[in-house]
């Protein structure tokens, strides 16, 4: 039974990651069971995981919806994403390795590829990347404690496909911020460093409460 509950947080993960579930999406249970071809009681227990972790609501007597979240649950969770990412990379900074920069450098070369050209393909990918570079940095901080912290917040971003909602000019920003904080890394500088990912979480923020990301008041879209 463990195994196909895993099997199953996996597969619905995925499917809230990769947009087919989309913030808001009813969840059927009997429906859910039947195509991933588990009983109903590894799809509840892989319900209850991810209601935990932020992606999913169990609503009292009306089952589970994919999460969505209102301009006031986005301003929590990127001023805990401000503290915790900034913190992370003031860490990053005095511990990271040369190999460790050359890693990030060649993911800024990758994500900046994807942003030039820019389609919903390439901005999909790049938000891959772009975790990927985050999770770099928090690898390097070495905390396992703020990583068991960040988990949660950091799917916001991944939900709502952010970079789809990007500008050019915003894209371009980003693109930039990330090439100065590997600079700040190199550097040796926690202080660059962390003021370069608030900066970054903020302007992520910015975009997307202006593009239309978040539910109205009553958490109805």
């Amino acid at each position: 039974m463990a195994a196909a509950t895993e099997q199953t947080v996996t597969r619905l993960r995925q499917f809230i990651l990769e947009g087919d579930l989309e913030p808001g999406a009813r969840i059927q249970e009997v429906e859910l069971a039947a195509q991933l071809g588990v009983s109903r009681t590894p799809v509840r227990e892989a319900l209850r995981t991810l209601s935990s972790q932020g992606l999913v609501e169990l609503l009292p007597n009306r089952g589970a919806r994919v999460a969505r979240w209102s301009v006031k649950d986005l301003d929590e969770i990127y001023e805990l994403r401000v503290m915790l990412e900034s913190h992370a990379a003031q860490r990053a900074a005095t511990r990271m390795s040369p190999t460790d920069a050359d890693a990030l450098t060649e993911l800024c070369e990758q994500m900046e590829a994807r942003a030039q050209r820019g389609s919903k393909a390439d901005l999909l990918e790049l938000s891959e990347l772009n975790s990927r570079f985050h999770g770099r940095v928090l690898d390097a901080a070495d905390s396992p404690r703020l990583a068991t912290m960040l988990a949660t917040v950091v799917q916001v971003p991944l939900v709502m496909r952010t970079f789809v909602r990007y500008s050019p000019d915003a894209l371009a920003r980003s693109m930039g911020h990330h090439r100065e904080l590997v600079a700040a890394m190199r550097a040796g500088a926690p202080e660059w460093a962390g003021a370069v990912m608030q900066s970054h979480i903020i302007a992520a923020r910015t975009v997307l409460v202006n593009s239309g990301g978040a539910a109205d008041p009553e958490g109805e879209t």
